[in-house]
């Protein structure tokens, strides 16, 4: 996997800024916060709703119809194509867990309806440190059928299981349970799929050291599977993340089932 080189507004060793703290990516069960330099993303749609909040500046958001609009706090949706301009600020990405309460209220907080995109004038500091809150044990507002298959999928995403099998288990048909599915969630089986290989392909870059490995662990065929997949979630190559010095955290509580 190669990439292009880092934009000097981020790269650490760049002379022309100060490079500040590292960025650092939290990953819980089912949701991750990103806070860091905006690595000069590509037009992307991610798998899960995301909170994108400009530390210290605005920033543009653009969306695939070629819309462009200045914000310093916008809530997207899952499978909303976009992309940032941060212009060499700061950002903070919080990626939600379907139906969890962050989500909610992150929702709540800015207003937002079913619009795909909710722009908001003001740094939403304190939905920032909402997103880093231990989550209610009960897990996500969502049927409990769907709720399982979640939970499934983000305990063992690895394994090659399908929507049938899921269907089946939630006593639905198929065409049924991925309705449900997408209507629960916002999102698709598959892409959630993706979403939670992809938490768990971080989890095991921490175990393992390589994304080769990372890649085995988390159920993808090859690393240029895993690199594809995550530019496609997040607009970038992984590989671009490890190169700015991004720091990879675990904040999975001890004990918790499949961690």
């Amino acid at each position: 996997m190669t990439d292009d080189a880092l934009s000097p507004t981020c790269c650490p060793d760049s002379p022309v800024c100060d490079p500040g703290p590292p960025a650092r990516l939290s990953l819980w069960p089912g949701r991750a916060v990103y806070s860091g330099p905006s690595l000069e993303l590509d037009l992307h749609s991610g798998s899960v709703a995301v909170l994108a909040v400009g530390n210290d500046k605005e920033f543009t958001l653009e969306t695939a119809d070629g819309a462009r609009r200045r914000a310093r706090s916008a809530l997207i949706r899952a499978r909303v194509p976009h992309r940032i301009e941060a212009h060499g600020g700061w950002m903070t990405f919080c990626y939600f867990e379907p139906g969890s309460a962050a989500e909610r209220a992150c929702g709540q907080a800015l207003g937002a309806g079913e619009e795909p995109v909710t722009i908001s004038a003001a740094e939403e500091k304190d939905l920032v440190r909402l997103c880093t809150a231990p989550e209610r044990a009960e897990g996500p507002d969502l049927d409990p059928r769907i709720r399982a298959a979640v939970r499934k999928l983000l305990r063992e995403p690895q394994l090659p299981y399908g929507a049938a099998e899921f269907a089946a288990v939630a006593g639905l048909s198929r065409s049924r349970f991925l309705h449900l599915f997408r209507e629960q969630t916002g999102t698709s089986f598959r892409r959630f799929r993706m979403w939670a290989r992809m938490l768990r392909a971080g989890r095991a870059f921490l175990d393992y050291g390589t994304l080769t490995d990372a890649a085995a662990a988390a159920g993808f065929s090859s690393p240029s599977h895993l690199s594809s997949a995550f530019h496609a979630t997040f607009g970038l190559r992984p590989s671009r993340v490890l190169a700015a010095g991004c720091v990879i955290v675990d904040e999975t509580p001890a004990g918790t089932p499949g961690a």
